[in-house]
């Protein structure tokens, strides 16, 4: 399974924390500290459509990406939370075409030694999901739709990803 991607396919977040949790080709021994299958925690988000949003009921959402570039900026989001907390294995995979409400259009998980640096990883990806990767969003409400205003932030925005580090380190 990949460590980032953008699918059309439904995510499924129990078997991505399970390839995260899985043995790695190098072994933790190798790193003393570093996430590895004996690792003391795995933090998880999944982002569900809602069937709400501005006080319209959602009937569903449709997501569109430019893949390769959307596929880039989760791998940026990668190796920005490794360069922050460098015990940690973090992976993301976010969900394009039509969802339903209830299912889960994003996904993180992030495995490391220690609960903190699992927790501030997870928070920080999403956080940084929402500012740079081109993935748009169309919602489908009672009476109409709308285009959703997706990624804004450019992703050499410094002020903009010590935002989303503020608000993980919390």
């Amino acid at each position: 399974m990949a460590q980032v991607a953008v699918t059309s396919a439904p995510l499924d977040l129990l078997a991505l924390s399970r390839e995260l949790v899985g043995p790695e080709t190098s072994t933790t021994q190798d790193t003393p500290g570093a996430a590895g299958p004996g690792s003391g925690a795995v933090a998880t988000f999944t982002g569900l459509v809602r069937d709400h949003n501005q006080g319209r009921r959602v009937r569903f959402l449709e997501y569109e990406a430019y893949e390769p570039l959307a596929v880039r900026a989760l791998e940026r989001i990668v190796e920005e939370a490794r360069g922050h907390w460098s015990s940690v294995r973090l992976a993301i995979h976010h969900r394009i075409g039509r969802l339903d409400i209830g299912e889960a259009s994003v996904i993180i998980a992030a495995m490391s030694p220690h609960r903190a640096d699992a927790f501030a990883a997870c928070r920080y990806a999403i956080e940084r999901v929402k500012q740079i990767v081109p993935i748009w969003k169309h919602e489908h409400f009672e009476g109409g739709d709308v285009w959703l205003e997706g990624a804004t932030a450019d992703p050499e925005d410094e002020a903009a990803r010590q935002a989303a580090q503020r608000i993980a380190c919390a």
